[in-house]
């Protein structure tokens, strides 16, 4: 939960000063997070995660074009580009390197088959681009406001992300069971072995 939390920090301290400001103001409150995040990590000998590089290069630059041109179309873009970016490391990855990074990523965790491996690699996939493209709906087509925008970007995407979750753990428990001294066991439910 802490790491969680912590993972979240910016983007509370974003919705917070967005309340009590406006964008502007939540955008760069979001970058000095993002870089605060990253300097107690390094401050405290903690590992410093791909995703927290990559959620601090794409803050630093579509938050900065923000401030710097006073055009909010960038910090709206920056949870699709960082989504998108997500599926395309998860695809690129499998597609030009042959390796499944969400098997390195949970590999140690759980044990699946191969197939399922490469269903679970590609659902992550596909749930990045969909929620990329959905926030892109939300910000740009003129239906919604920009408080909708940001209780969106807040709740909405982390609504989703949590159901997604979810829904993969149900699928996952298909191919878990527990073996005769109680350890969870995989086994593909296709094999008729």
């Amino acid at each position: 939960m802490k790491k969680l939390l912590f993972d979240l920090f910016p983007l509370i301290l974003f919705f917070l000063a967005f309340k009590f400001a406006d964008i502007y103001v939540a955008t760069g409150v979001a970058m000095v997070a993002a870089v605060a995040q990253i300097l107690w990590l390094r401050l405290t000998g903690r590992a410093i995660e791909g995703t927290h590089w990559i959620n601090l290069s794409v803050i630093v630059v579509f938050g900065g074009a923000t401030l710097l041109f006073h055009d909010d179309t960038f910090i709206k873009w920056k949870p699709t580009v960082l989504y998108w970016l997500f599926a395309v490391i998860l695809l690129g990855s499998r597609l030009l390197t042959g390796r499944n990074l969400m098997r390195r990523l949970m590999g140690e965790k759980i044990a699946l088959p191969e197939r399922a491996w490469s269903r679970l690699n590609d659902s992550w996939a596909a749930f990045f681009i969909a929620s990329g493209a959905l926030n892109l709906y939300v910000a740009f087509s003129g239906h919604f406001t920009e408080a909708q925008w940001v209780n969106f970007k807040v709740f909405g995407l982390m609504i989703l992300l949590l159901l997604f979750v979810v829904v993969q753990s149900v699928w996952l428990g298909r191919h878990i069971q527990a073996d005769a001294s109680g350890e969870q066991a995989v086994t593909d439910r296709t094999d008729p072995s």
